[in-house]
């Protein structure tokens, strides 16, 4: 994946990191954090410390900024179970069948969870998507 990438944008000043979203703590802060169709997959239960380490990426006035599959979504999934973790099947050109994390969120609920957890938030629905923006306030330990 990071050799199609690299080799799709082949500039100097881009860098390609393979590292745990979970646990990264790059060695500068960003203005923006941008990422797209991942926090559909980060469970539940790891919201917050995902959304910490978001945190902790940004330098001061920094933002966060997604996209992902909304609830519209899930209609195409197979094998969509819902519970704590929610997980869908997915299937691979080579045959090989995989359980995935897959959280649908809805902009309404997405925002009232991270309004929670700290942050200002605008997250919308946007065709089966939904976008937001979301910067941590004062109150968000960015260690």
């Amino acid at each position: 994946m990071l050799d199609i990438a690299r080799a799709r944008a082949p500039m100097p000043h881009v860098r390609f990191v393979q590292a745990d979203v979970f646990r990264c703590r790059p060695a500068r802060r960003y203005d923006t954090v941008f990422f797209a169709f991942w926090l559909s997959h980060v469970p539940p239960t790891r919201l917050s410390g995902f959304w910490n380490g978001v945190a902790a990426m940004l330098a001061p006035g920094g933002r966060a900024v997604f996209v992902d599959d909304g609830p519209v979504a899930a209609a195409a999934e197979e094998g969509l179970t819902e519970g704590p973790v929610p997980t869908v099947l997915r299937r691979l050109g080579d045959g090989g069948r995989y359980r995935i994390v897959k959280v649908f969120h809805d902009a309404r609920t997405l925002t009232e969870d991270l309004t929670a957890l700290g942050w200002t938030v605008r997250v919308r629905p946007l065709g089966a998507n939904i976008v937001g923006i979301a910067e941590p306030s004062g109150s968000i330990v960015q260690a």
